[in-house]
């Protein structure tokens, strides 16, 4: 009797883990294919809610009908079986995904995104079976009905607690999403088909290919990539990401996640990249003139990547210390390794970007935020709190930008960064990235800690020395530019006469760290997108961040 019944704990215990566990993985497979946002959290977690429901349903009528041990056991291995298949069924549907995201086809990204989440229904709604059915075979006189349930579901969520930590902590940095299904698959097995042999032997062989089927295919997926696109040379996962490195002729592009935007370009020939990250260098010159090189002595970088901003700014102001803060030790390994990253004055920090301000009391010439994942940014980086501490951090004539992503003419991003930087700076401009043609262009936010204007620019660029510093300058004076002004209804002010229109007309109350809807504004942003019809047939390069 307490074999059976320590048997009998065992597995919900181990439903429990399977279960949390599954949830977190299955998080780190849509990863590289819809990204991490909210949204995606938020689906998956009320669809899980929504299987394990519908799971206590059915397990509980299902138990009072057939209050069998070996029932439960073979209910836990088909969950098992549904587990260790997830990756291998969904693989096909995801990089079907891959083509909505290059169309920004909705139809196609709704499609697959409900498939695979579909792939869930079942292993989970089976895991879901497992308490009540475990609290009916266990309860023997009703008078003790309560202390079992409670102990059935105390020993689950201990699992779950388990299955939490596990897949993060441990599996999938260490073995891969894929292996982490595989894991928890055939412990899940294991324990099912260990408690049917106890109960009936002959039965348990019957169920011996499932742990076959599950362990062939770790070693079919040893070697196979997560995607297996031909310029792929590098790919692996972090407790954080989904990382992979392209070439493209000499030049090496970091992707992360569903690979919408390039979170850093190197190429051995050039130090410019010819996007975003070369205007990060001309930011210091809105201060008052006369403002020269010699002035630009340090940078913060918030989010470092694989450096690219980090190597421009060595390159053209010199040896200057460089402190680069990136979330993710993993992408600052990849940067040494692909990018060449290897500058001697940068001290490369894995950390978030707000606790290392909150945590040093170094001041910067330029402190550059550039850690968003296109087009989301993490909103704690974009509140009245977050630059009030920036703000304390910079030097008498420090400047901060910060990377923003935006539509050809949708600006409802920039505006709210930009607004935000009004409330906390004397001056703020809005700089943006030439030669969009595609959904997502980038604007630099740019605030300055005393007072400016945008003519300075020019003004600073006659003086500057580096030809490589003047061809920014001069590509910087030929796109739109705006003055940002916040009082009363005034309006953004075209400041560059390739400022053709004004993208917004007034302020928005500034992000806290209390009120700050990031995502809403950017799935406004791509919502409008979508319903402009601009969308069809659009399949470019990704976006650089």
């Amino acid at each position: 009797m307490s074999q059976r019944k320590g048997g009998l704990l065992v597995l919900v215990f181990t439903a429990g883990m399977t279960g949390l566990g599954v949830e977190l993985a299955a998080a780190r497979l849509l990863d590289p294919f819809f990204g991490n946002s909210i949204v995606v959290w938020a689906n998956l977690i009320g669809l899980v809610l929504i299987y394990f429901s519908l799971g206590y349903w059915i397990g509980g009528r299902w138990a009072d009908r057939d209050p069998r041990e070996t029932t439960l056991y073979q209910l836990c291995a088909w969950a098992g079986l549904g587990v260790g298949i997830i990756p291998w069924v969904a693989a096909p549907i995801l990089h079907w995904s891959v083509q909505g995201l290059a169309q920004f086809d909705f139809g196609i990204l709704l499609g697959s995104f409900l498939g695979v989440l579909a792939l869930f229904s079942v292993p989970m709604t089976l895991l879901g079976c497992v308490s009540p059915f475990a609290i009916r075979l266990a309860v023997r006189e009703v008078g003790h009905s309560g202390h079992v349930a409670g102990s059935i579901y105390a020993l689950s969520t201990l699992g779950s607690i388990l299955g939490t930590f596990l897949p993060v902590l441990v599996l999938v940095p260490n073995i891969g999403t894929r292996r982490t299904f595989l894991f928890f698959a055939l412990v899940l097995l294991g324990v099912s088909l260990a408690n049917l042999w106890r109960c009936a032997p002959r039965l348990a062989l019957r169920y011996l290919w499932m742990p076959i089927l599950v362990g062939g295919l770790a070693f079919l997926w040893h070697s196979q990539p997560i995607r297996a696109e031909a310029e792929t040379v590098y790919e692996t996962e972090s407790m954080y990401n989904y990382i992979r490195v392209t070439r493209s002729g000499d030049d090496y592009w970091l992707q992360l996640n569903e690979g919408l935007g390039i979170h850093s370009v190197y190429s051995p020939h050039t130090v410019l990249s010819g996007g975003i990250w070369d205007y990060f260098l001309i930011a210091p010159y809105f201060n008052p003139p006369p403002y020269t090189a010699e002035r630009v002595r340090s940078l913060l970088l918030i989010g470092l990547a694989a450096g690219t901003v980090a190597t421009q700014y060595t390159a053209i102001y010199g040896a200057i210390p460089i402190d680069g803060v990136e979330l993710d030790p993993v992408i600052i390994e990849v940067g040494r390794r692909w990018f060449a990253m290897n500058q001697p004055n940068l001290h490369a920090v894995a950390a978030d970007g707000r606790y290392y301000l909150h945590t040093s009391k170094k001041q910067y010439a330029v402190i550059a935020v550039d850690a968003y994942r296109p087009p989301y940014i993490p909103f704690h980086l974009t509140t009245r709190e977050f630059f009030q501490q920036v703000r304390a951090h910079l030097t008498q004539d420090g400047v901060v930008a910060v990377n923003a992503a935006r539509s050809e003419t949708d600006y409802a991003l920039v505006n709210a960064l930009a607004s935000t930087l009004k409330a906390v700076f004397p001056s703020v401009f809005v700089l943006d990235e030439p030669g969009l043609g595609r959904f997502t262009g980038n604007s630099l936010v740019i605030a300055t800690r005393q007072p400016a204007r945008a003519a300075n620019l020019a003004e600073n660029a006659a003086r500057m020395e580096h030809a490589l510093l003047r061809e920014v300058a001069a590509r910087s004076l030929t796109a739109p530019l705006w003055e940002v002004h916040c009082a009363d209804d005034a309006a953004w002010t075209p400041a560059s006469p390739a400022a053709t229109f004004t993208p917004v007309t007034t302020c928005m109350p500034p992000f806290t760290d209390d009120w700050a809807p990031v995502e809403q504004v950017v799935h406004g942003l791509i919502l409008r997108y979508l319903l402009s019809g601009d969308a069809a047939g659009e399949a470019e390069e990704p976006a650089q961040p």
